[in-house]
């Protein structure tokens, strides 16, 4: 009996190291882009880290930023990649672990159809301007900077970039607020049509933040994305999306995002639709 006991328990520690297998690394990307997009630039990303770690990952995403913070902030990610302002909240409210951002700078603009005769965000009063989603950091910086110059604008969110494009140039709205890196992938013709007509401050961009729960693999995950950063299918990544690279973060560099991570705390307290 004993011998059939020892078995008992080998066979379900078998078991339960093969349910552990089964048991994907899960990292949510936020949604910048489509999803379509987001799992075909992370796949490189995905096959390194599955042979670095030893277990399956997983790319997800969200259909919209508030959704993305709000399953960020469930835990629902083991590694999260999201803006400046949510990662400040990740890491303040719910103990994620910040790594890494992208040495490119991040900022966010306001742009016009290249017609358009606005000089200022007073130029803008009373007409409809576009953003990615509410809790975005583009759209944040843009209605702060509306509000900062005591504009009252009709707000409308749009799923991509190139809608917000788009929507100006057919005259459904006076302006729009993306990054500077999703202007740079319009295509030229879309960009020759536009004006930038105003611009942020750098800002923390996508930075990669690791959940509590697996801070005991805190330097192996670390050191393999820096590993990653090494590859040649990395370094055609940062080359086409122009990210350049990855970098440490700066000291103070997320505390510097609290006034849009409030915002972001805001919209997560209303109901979820």
């Amino acid at each position: 009996m004993p011998r059939f006991f020892r078995f008992c328990y080998v066979f379900c520690l078998s078991l339960l190291a093969g349910y552990a297998w089964a048991d994907s690394f899960k990292i949510g990307v936020a949604p910048h882009t489509s999803a379509r997009v987001i799992l075909e630039q992370y796949q490189p990303l995905r096959l390194y880290l599955e042979k670095a770690l030893g277990q399956p990952v997983e790319i997800v995403t969200a259909p919209d930023f508030t959704e993305y913070a709000r399953r960020a902030m469930n835990q629902d990610y083991d590694l999260a990649i999201t803006t400046g302002h949510q990662a400040r909240m990740l890491s303040a409210d719910a103990r994620y672990i910040p790594l890494l951002t992208y040495k490119a700078d991040f900022k966010a603009i306001a742009v016009v159809a290249g017609s358009n005769p606005a000089q200022a965000a007073r130029d803008l009063k009373g007409g409809t301007v576009l953003g990615l989603s509410p809790t975005s950091l583009v759209s944040l910086w843009g209605m702060h900077w509306l509000k900062d110059a005591g504009v009252n604008a009709n707000l409308r969110y749009v799923s991509a970039a190139d809608s917000v494009a788009q929507l100006i140039l057919s005259g459904e709205a006076v302006a729009g607020f993306m990054s500077t890196a999703n202007f740079d992938k319009l295509a030229p013709d879309v960009q020759a049509r536009l004006r930038v007509l105003a611009e942020s401050e750098p800002m923390a961009g996508r930075v990669y933040l690791l959940n509590q729960r697996e801070a005991a693999r805190h330097k192996a995950v670390d050191k393999a994305l820096w590993a990653f950063a090494a590859t040649p299918e990395a370094k055609r990544y940062f080359e086409s999306t122009r990210l350049e690279g990855y970098r440490k973060l700066r000291p103070r560099e997320l505390e510097k995002m609290e006034r849009y991570a409030d915002e972001v705390r805001q919209a997560l307290r209303k109901p979820a639709k």
